[in-house]
């Protein structure tokens, strides 16, 4: 199943985007350190282009240490672009935004020219807790849940120093079917969106393979061959077998179990996990942008013969 998810409020908020970009010096796009590649926004790319940018590796204490270095160097080498990876909610490392605002645009600055600052992300990213962070008292309302900030609000850092937050933004469209299960993985899309024994299968199949020890630690499993040829919904009912989730004659409650898997993830509890590296998201999205361009290829054909379009799940992606 493709997950989208492009409520009516994202909208508004891609149009907000457009009009102050003109007047910004400066982009942060707050990433999910855990997924990098899948939690940047390609059309805030799009909107933003020509605008100094900064990346943030936000969450980094819940990331790979080493992946977390692959993305700095990948970020890092893009022009115009600095990257820097942090937990949004220490003092210390989120003050070093604000000096990389300044290097990246060394002109601006003083009350004649004040640092203009626009703060994006996708839902649940980290970016009210980043602003209140820098603020030092709560600016920006924050939870758990993707959507919480709605309207654009301006933060003053400093008298030369202005923020500009925007609500949590995805695209209309995912091209990419292994981001929008890192995505609904991580909590950026609403739960209206996605399955949850599907996401923590998916998820379980990145875990299955690059970091099955913690699994092994954290749900008493036996070991890597004890599960060889058995696909991840096994891995699931054994998963939900040790931690209890039982109905009726033995049978294992797979959606407890998926919710539980989903919640260690997201609270950092089975270890330090980044879902993809720089080189596995460019193949995933090389093959999405040619599945894309042959979807689109089908569509213009039947469109010339006169035929109605095949309907695409995927075309509509606000389930709102």
């Amino acid at each position: 199943m493709a997950i989208q998810w492009f409520p009516g409020h994202m909208h508004v908020t891609k149009k907000a985007v457009i009009d102050r970009v003109k007047e910004i010096d400066v982009v942060i796009e707050l990433l999910d350190a855990r997924l990098p590649g899948s939690s940047a926004n390609p059309m805030l790319a799009e909107l933003t282009l020509g605008k100094p940018a900064l990346k943030v590796l936000n969450k980094q204490d819940l990331a790979d240490p080493a992946r977390t270095a692959l993305w700095m160097a990948h970020y890092n080498a893009l022009p115009g672009t600095q990257a820097i990876a942090l937990d949004a909610s220490e003092p210390a490392p989120a003050q070093r935004l604000v000096q990389a605002c300044h290097g990246l645009a060394p002109n601006r600055g003083g009350m004649a020219k004040p640092m203009r600052v626009l703060v994006c992300g996708i839902p649940n990213v980290g970016k009210s807790t980043l602003i209140n962070t820098l603020k030092g008292k709560r600016a920006a309302k924050t939870g758990d849940e993707a959507g919480i900030t709605r309207l654009e609000q301006r933060i003053t850092i400093a008298d030369d120093f202005y923020l500009y937050d925007t609500p949590g933004m995805l695209w209309p469209r995912i091209i990419v079917p292994q981001s929008g299960y890192h995505l609904a993985a991580s909590g950026a899309v609403g739960r209206n969106a996605y399955e949850e024994e599907e996401v923590a299968q998916e998820l379980l199949a990145v875990l299955r393979r690059s970091y099955f020890g913690l699994l092994q630690a954290r749900y008493r499993l036996g070991a890597a061959e004890v599960f060889e040829g058995q696909d991840e919904e096994a891995l699931l009912t054994e998963i939900g077998r040790k931690r209890g989730t039982l109905l009726g004659g033995g049978r294992v409650n797979l959606q407890k179990a998926a919710e539980i898997v989903i919640y260690e993830f997201r609270a950092g509890t089975l270890g330090r996990i980044t879902l993809e590296t720089p080189e596995e998201f460019a193949q995933w999205l090389a093959a999405g942008q040619l599945a894309d361009a042959q979807r689109q290829a089908k569509k213009d054909r039947r469109k010339q013969r006169g035929a109605p379009a095949a309907p695409n799940p995927a075309d509509s992606a606000d389930p709102e």
